[in-house]
């Protein structure tokens, strides 16, 4: 008996992807792949470093791949299982996605190369490198899941492997920390796993796209607003944000320099990231409702931030209060809403992944030259080390949001979006937070750096070596970059946003055919 022809196009994907589609999912991949790697060989510590810097020069490559192939074609989507969305689990990369990913993978391979000198055979051989490519796989997909069940998973890898680097040395200061880290954390993930059972709940989807296309149908029948509360207060705890923000100056500067770097640079961002994809991109109504508390929570932690940094005198410790007032600046683009404030939330987040990576770097370099991180210790470094000094000096700047460098333009952009829409508090909380950054960076460079050298003079360190040299110089460089030729990443940022605020091409990307089965 012949058996019954099945259509199967209503549920699967018939058709080959093409082979570009594939730059969505090989960088996680890849993230994957070199890990597994780095564990077969994980007695042959002196093969880690080669192995996992080739590994993150080949994700810089897929990543530029795929913001090319998303700047010229549109969001690409690409769904596991060849099963049509929302059955199957997608991978959808589009603007704000795609150059989050590539910031993060130019930061991660900074990072591999400074731990050639940081991270030394111990380290390796406890799994610095395998946890560093496990961190990215996390890292990167979130960046590009369309499932924000799996952005839930892709946070629990990224956390997982944070414990390990954290813990990397098993110090006394390090236990300590990431004791601190992890509550909050897990605290966080908890409230973003009911959030998401919620969310299911309402929507029966975890598909974004989905979700997108269904709120609008939802709205005075279901609690969303309720929904996006959870949401937010998940990922505030995550970024660091105002009331929920002391985890972090608690555990950032007690790793490695190169973790605290990475720490700094890449992890808030994801909550961030999240932030800004669900409010702007699935539920813009309720973020409107709810922007005063949002706005309220970016001012405080803005000021915070600033005046915690004014106060430190562990120079980690101060890089970690900075973090947090450049969190409250993007908080703030969020509370907006608007394209332009969304916009530049979008490009702080860029220039904060880099230079908040390098400040940290920075901070180790001088706790190496002058042998402790406490500035009431330190001084002389212009002499010592002119070009490092010159280098600081820059990210000082940048951090600061004075020009001519990366962080000048995205606080202008917040700026001008707060006074279009009458905000003139949340206007001068980011004006009196960057004066108050300012300052305590400065002092930073008059302490540390311009001051006579202390007495008794510390033993003088080895001068830096390419390991060192290479990544701050050319993090350093695009700080330089982004402020001096700044259009081609304000048109990106922009663009991105308006992706968000209209996500008709994403939905696209996910339901060709128009509509959600």
């Amino acid at each position: 008996m012949a058996s019954p022809s099945v259509d199967l196009s209503a549920a699967l994907v018939l058709a080959a992807p093409p082979l570009a589609d594939w730059l969505v999912v090989l960088p996680v991949a890849l993230m994957i792949g070199s890990g597994a790697v780095l564990m077969m060989v994980r007695k042959s510590v002196r093969l880690h470093g080669g192995i996992a810097i080739a590994g993150l020069a080949l994700l810089v490559i897929l990543d530029a791949g795929l913001l090319w192939r998303v700047w010229t074609h549109g969001p690409v989507t690409m769904v596991m299982g060849r099963w049509l969305p929302p059955f199957g689990i997608a991978f959808t990369a589009d603007l704000f996605g795609a150059v989050m990913a590539l910031a993060a993978a130019i930061v991660a391979l900074a990072g591999g190369i400074f731990a050639l000198r940081d991270i030394d055979a111990s380290g390796r051989r406890y799994g610095f490198y395998p946890f560093l490519m496990l961190l990215m796989a996390g890292v990167t997909g979130a960046f590009l899941t369309g499932d924000i069940f799996n952005l839930y998973v892709w946070f629990e890898v990224l956390l997982i492997s944070s414990f390990g680097l954290l813990i990397l040395g098993s110090e006394p200061e390090q236990i300590d920390g990431a004791l601190k880290y992890a509550i909050l954390n897990l605290i966080g993930t908890t409230l973003f796993l009911i959030a998401v059972g919620y969310l299911y709940a309402v929507f029966g989807t975890l598909n974004m796209a989905d979700i997108a296309r269904k709120a609008a149908g939802l709205r005075g029948t279901a609690p969303l607003t309720t929904l996006t509360a959870l949401f937010i207060l998940a990922f505030a705890m995550k970024a660091a944000a105002f009331p929920v923000n002391f985890w972090l100056p608690a555990s950032y500067h007690t790793p490695r320099v190169v973790v605290s770097a990475l720490f700094g640079g890449l992890l808030t961002k994801i909550g961030i990231y999240s932030l800004i994809r669900v409010t702007i991109m699935l539920f813009p109504v309720e973020r409107e409702e709810l922007s005063l508390v949002v706005a309220i929570s970016a001012a405080l932690t803005m000021l915070v931030g600033a005046l915690g940094a004014l106060a430190q005198n562990d120079i980690r410790r101060l890089v970690g209060y900075v973090v947090i007032a450049g969190i409250g600046n993007m908080m703030a683009g969020v509370a907006i809403g608007t394209p332009a404030a969304v916009s530049g939330a979008i490009l702080y987040a860029l220039h904060s992944v880099v230079t908040m990576t390098a400040l940290y770097l920075v901070s180790g370099e001088t706790g190496r030259l002058g042998g402790t991180w406490a500035l009431s210790g330190l001084g002389g470094l212009y002499r010592r080390a002119p070009w490092f000094s010159g280098a600081s000096f820059l990210l000082f700047l940048a951090a600061s949001g004075l020009p001519p460098l990366s962080g000048l333009w995205p606080k202008v952009a917040l700026l001008k979006a707060s006074l279009d829409i009458g905000a003139w508090w949340l206007a001068a909380a980011i004006l009196v937070s960057a004066f108050l950054v300012t300052l305590a960076l400065a002092r930073v460079f008059l302490l540390a750096f311009w001051r006579p050298q202390p007495e008794p003079v510390p033993e003088a360190a080895a001068p830096a070596d390419w390991h060192i040299a290479l990544p701050l110089g050319c993090l350093t460089a695009l700080v330089v970059l982004f402020g001096l030729l700044p259009e081609p990443l304000l048109d990106l940022a922009q663009t991105a946003a308006e992706g968000l605020g209209e996500p008709a091409a994403y939905i696209h990307s996910v339901f060709p055919g128009g509509t959600a089965r």
